[in-house]
């Protein structure tokens, strides 16, 4: 399965863009409970997951110093 691209990332808004962030981050902490329970069968979708969440991260920081600059 390949990586999701930035480019998606960067087309939601900004209200997407931190829905987006809370849905990853909800998905992290399920799959770290997986894990602990030794229930996880997809070890895979820790590296997306962590992934994705690093690209809407770096999405929302840009736009947090794009509009500090406009100021």
């Amino acid at each position: 399965m390949a990586f999701p691209k930035i480019t998606d990332a960067r087309e939601l808004s900004d209200e997407q863009l931190s829905e987006e962030i809370f849905t990853v981050k909800k998905k992290l902490f399920q799959l770290r409970l997986q894990k602990a329970t030794r229930q996880l069968e997809k070890p895979h979708e820790f590296r997306h997951a962590r992934h994705r969440l690093a690209q809407l991260l770096t999405v929302e920081g840009e736009r947090k110093r794009a509009a500090a600059q406009n100021n």
